[in-house]
């Protein structure tokens, strides 16, 4: 059951007024597994961001006092100037 038929199904519920109202918690778990279904499904990360993963650990293991920030926008530039980079622009 999609959530579009789930919140069409409330509707119709809200709309019988008192007589439903075993159904509109039926309805409502039905929703929230439905959503917790829907929050499962992950994509898969990008060039970017699997570059950025192992760049980041580089460097912070590299330079283990310097702050966040700055590593970030290191590894970022260095994103440019990155093969990695070119082969996922194709």
């Amino acid at each position: 059951m999609s959530i579009d038929e789930v919140i069409r199904l409330l509707q119709e519920i809200k709309d019988l007024g008192e007589s439903g109202k075993e159904t509109v918690s039926k309805a409502k778990s039905t929703a929230k597994k439905a959503k917790s279904v829907a929050k499962k499904v992950k994509r898969a990360p990008s060039a970017y961001n699997k570059y950025m993963k192992k760049k980041m650990a580089q460097l912070k293991k590299k330079h283990p006092r310097k702050k966040h920030a700055a590593i970030f926008k290191q590894a970022a530039k260095s994103w440019k100037r990155s093969p990695d980079r070119k082969r996922s622009l194709k």
